[in-house]
């Protein structure tokens, strides 16, 4: 299977390269970047490695993944946006990481809507999940913004974690508002 790319206004969202690791490391590296994720604070190298590669493999094996982001005026990698496969509850979440350097700037949302779009148009998935740490105000208001609803603080990944839903009706009734207030 291709990988899909998509360009936004500001965004391009690519599948990952083996070389985009070292890049990725220097993001996740920043100080407080990774305060809400389980694990270390800052991982290693291989960690960010192992990390791109199972996005690659993922494209192959189950047909979607995180696509890495740049910017499109300077191709700087700046994060990851998409969707990835939870095999313990057989769901599908959207996740992603905005270097912390372009926070507040809306480009994590832009970049999500994307890959709601694709899951619901492209694979015709019915509901798709963000997972969201209760304390972590930032990445909940991007969800928020995605339209998506708060369903419940439940354990994924050993630790509480705020679930959020979207089905692909609520995605549609949504995507037709915006287009009549435009």
């Amino acid at each position: 299977m291709t990988t899909p790319s998509f360009e936004t206004e500001r965004l391009r969202l690519r599948p990952f390269r083996d070389e985009d690791a070292v890049a990725l490391h220097r993001i996740v590296s920043a100080e407080g970047m990774l305060k809400y994720f389980p694990g270390p604070p800052i991982p290693s190298l291989e960690k960010s490695e192992r990390l791109v590669r199972h996005q690659i493999e993922q494209w192959t094996t189950v047909g979607y993944a995180w696509w890495a982001v740049e910017l499109k005026a300077t191709g700087q990698l700046v994060g990851w946006n998409g969707l990835q496969f939870l095999p313990d509850t057989k769901e599908t979440e959207i996740g992603f990481l905005t270097d912390k350097a372009l926070w507040g700037q809306g480009l994590t949302t832009e970049g999500g809507r994307i890959g709601l779009r694709y899951g619901f148009r492209g694979l015709g998935l019915s509901e798709i999940i963000a997972l969201a740490h209760p304390e972590n105000g930032a990445s909940r208001r991007v969800i928020e913004k995605l339209g998506m609803q708060f369903d419940r603080v439940t354990e994924y990944f050993g630790m509480q974690l705020a679930r959020y839903t979207l089905s692909a009706a609520g995605h549609e009734r949504g995507a037709a508002e915006t287009s009549r207030r435009a």
